[in-house]
């Protein structure tokens, strides 16, 4: 444990270097609150390492499959759990990095994730918005559950950085495309049908955003994605053990198995007849607090009812023409979201693993929420701004009819 608290040390100073990166790109970011995220999350770290070490966990997998595994490492490149064990090797098998500080480093993945969120939407939103006088892009980054599954030794931490990067990376692709091609690798090969997902979106979103980019373009970069998903289609069928021939099929089998191999876990919801729009309220948001069994569902149950009451910022006559009118990025974020809602809904049939799972794709949500509020704020600043205007141009014409009495008396 010690040797985890000193890398836990190193990091923080290592970080410093980091943030000033971004922070010189971004003047807005806060280097106190990006260093404060920080010990939030390795606090988080440190929850996870205590209830892994008495119950059953993933990150334990990773690390004893990892650290004594003899072939080579190479013969580990492949997507799925494989590719986390030839994550894990250099540092559990190669340094022999304990398990404490295996996970510390890890976590560390999953903090970086953060810092790119963190610039996506700061980049991306001009107008703060608050709520009870906190801005909500802060309150967003300290969400509990966002922590917990991204602080350990697992796909959770690794896959949240891939896909932060990716998100942040489309503002200027050109100018990001490493950071859009490191993402995009990472994603594909720790979970090869969210790429799918996110490739879907960015095509989706870069083809109908407003833009102002030549429309050949945009059908490059449409036909880039398509072509890659394409390309990957037979890799992420395989992936999923799903039959060519018969996809839908053979889907319907998978998420039946996967339903009732994930109800075995203790904490199952049995969705299997629901209709699709209640599929994926129960993804979304809960468990709330008639699904409580433990500590842990109670606390959960507090932040899906602050999603309930963030998504509620949606019903609103304004959301369809905002919609219409929306950057590519807030239409990525949404087909992003709703594409990966739809499939994982089918396939979560336990709350624990709906917990965890959706972690990976709220921020798009997020996003688009936070994109419409400032909408609607900017919308408010304006009519403020022309009622002001028209009143002053009242009392001047006032002050004029006043003026001309006095001349003509």
């Amino acid at each position: 444990m010690a040797a985890a608290i000193f890398l836990l040390i190193v990091l923080y100073f290592v970080n410093q270097p980091i943030i000033r990166y971004f922070k010189n790109k971004h003047r807005v970011l806060s280097t106190s609150l990006m260093n404060w995220l920080y010990l939030y999350h390795m606090l988080f770290w440190m929850i996870y390492y205590i209830v892994a070490s008495f119950n059953p966990s993933d990150s334990k997998k990773y690390f004893g499959v990892s650290s004594t595994y003899t072939q080579s490492w190479f013969s580990l490149f492949e997507a799925g759990t494989s590719f986390m064990y030839f994550l894990a090797y250099p540092f559990t098998n190669v340094l022999g990095l304990n398990y404490a500080v295996a996970m510390v480093l890890f976590a560390w993945f999953g903090y970086i994730g953060f810092l790119y969120f963190y610039a996506f939407f700061e980049e991306n939103l001009k107008v703060p918005v608050k709520i009870m006088g906190y801005k909500l892009v802060t309150l967003l980054l300290f969400l509990p559950n966002m922590h917990y599954w991204t602080s350990s030794l697992g796909k959770g931490a690794v896959v949240f950085v891939g896909i932060a990067m990716f998100a942040y990376a489309l503002k200027e692709p050109q100018k990001r495309l490493l950071t859009l091609l490191a993402g995009s690798f990472i994603v594909y090969f720790v979970r090869p049908h969210v790429f799918l997902f996110l490739a879907l979106g960015a095509a989706v979103g870069y083809f109908t955003g407003r833009k102002n980019v030549p429309f050949y373009q945009k059908a490059v970069v449409c036909v880039g994605f398509i072509i890659g998903g394409v390309v990957l289609y037979d890799q992420v069928v395989a992936f999923a053990g799903l039959n060519e021939d018969n996809v839908l099929s053979s889907f319907e089998t998978y998420t039946s198995e996967q339903s009732d191999r994930l109800e075995e876990g203790g904490s199952g919801v049995d969705i299997d007849s629901y209709p699709l729009p209640l599929k994926l309220f129960t993804f979304w948001f809960r468990p709330l607090f008639f699904d409580v069994g433990n500590p842990l569902g109670f606390y959960v149950s507090i932040e899906n009812v602050f999603y309930l009451y963030l998504t509620a910022q949606l019903l609103d006559k304004d959301f369809i023409p905002f919609l219409k009118r929306s950057s590519s990025l807030v239409k990525m974020s949404l087909v992003t979201f709703l594409s990966s809602s739809v499939a994982l809904s089918f396939v979560m049939g336990n709350l624990g693993i709906v917990i965890r799972q959706k972690s990976q794709v709220m921020y798009f949500l997020f996003f688009v929420i936070i994109s419409f509020m400032e909408y609607k704020r900017r919308k408010m600043i304006y009519k403020r701004k022309m009622l002001k205007e028209k009143k002053l141009q009242e009392m001047k014409l006032q002050e004029q009819l006043a003026l001309n009495e006095q001349q003509v008396a």
